[in-house]
């Protein structure tokens, strides 16, 4: 495969009234290996063939949900290069930060929110569910034929779409996370020994480099283990210990809260209460004297 990359703009499909843009295609192999400047939903609807998408080559047939998140290469091959023979068949659904923007005030769960800004800002690595249930492709194609003969409130019907389609996609992601670990396979002893670091230096400024040169993997891999095995992303994961953390400090010692937001690694309030807030619900004081109570 030619490994030269191009990249694909959002404005050549996105416009200010529609924010996300959905097809039904027969991939072929012509289209170039590419990246784009938006969060790409692809659902294989019919045949086989192979995903490359950033280091890896997968098998792909019915039933197999890929999101792309923005900067990740990747395209699709049919197993044949007799298209009429086995097509392979892939519905996508891409919009961009615009759109999760306007999401936000919809989408009460903070955690489906940092989901999609994780995918926005690259900090989550590709997701592959399956869809036993076939609810994944449903949605799909009341988008494809809502995006393609709209009518009378088909923008909002395609935002509430879109939301059921991110919603979908994350249970789903959940289960098989859950299915996957860690119930149901012991954390490598050198991911553990990663995160008693991330315990052991919560104090300290830590970076996804830190973590590679003190392991045997990549930056990519080391993502990807964080997903499988604590069903977050690093950051995400990080954040949470620190105000995990934090809550623990503020319950059973003493300490003025500026120390404990410099304790769990914050240099500054702002990012500490805006943090702390959006994880529990609450300031930090706040929770202290409810705790205590």
């Amino acid at each position: 495969m030619n490994m030269s990359v191009e990249h694909f703009k959002s404005q050549s499909f996105l416009s200010h009234t529609r924010q996300l843009f959905v097809n039904r295609c027969a991939e072929d192999f012509v289209l170039p290996l590419h990246t784009h400047d938006f969060i790409e939903y692809s659902y294989v609807a019919e045949g086989r063939g192979f995903h490359h998408i950033g280091e890896d080559i997968v098998p792909v047939n019915k039933g197999m949900l890929f999101v792309i998140p923005i900067g990740i290469p990747h395209v699709f091959r049919p197993a044949t290069t007799n298209a009429t023979k086995a097509p392979l068949i892939i519905y996508n659904c891409l919009f961009d930060a615009d759109l999760i923007h306007n999401l936000k005030s919809i989408l009460r769960e903070e955690e489906i929110v940092q989901h999609l800004i994780d995918l926005e800002q690259n900090r989550q690595p590709y997701i592959s569910i399956t869809d036993p249930s076939s609810r994944i492709e449903e949605l799909m194609v009341q988008l494809y034929r809502e995006f393609s003969v709209p009518g009378l409130g088909s923008l909002t019907l395609l935002d509430t779409l879109v939301i059921q389609l991110i919603i979908s996609t994350y249970r789903r992601l959940q289960q098989e996370i859950r299915q996957d670990s860690p119930y149901n396979q012991q954390i490598p002893p050198d991911f553990e020994v990663i995160l008693n670091y991330l315990q052991q230096h919560i104090a300290e400024r830590i970076y996804m480099k830190d973590l590679v040169q003190m392991s045997r993997w990549s930056e990519k891999q080391i993502g990807r283990m964080f997903v499988r095995h604590t069903g977050q992303t690093f950051g995400s994961y990080l954040q949470h210990l620190r105000i995990r953390t934090s809550r623990e400090l503020l319950k059973h010692s003493g300490h003025k809260v500026s120390i404990i937001a410099e304790m769990v690694g914050y240099r500054d309030m702002d990012s500490f209460h805006a943090a702390f807030r959006k994880i529990t619900g609450e300031t930090p004081l706040a929770y202290r004297k409810k705790s205590r109570a």
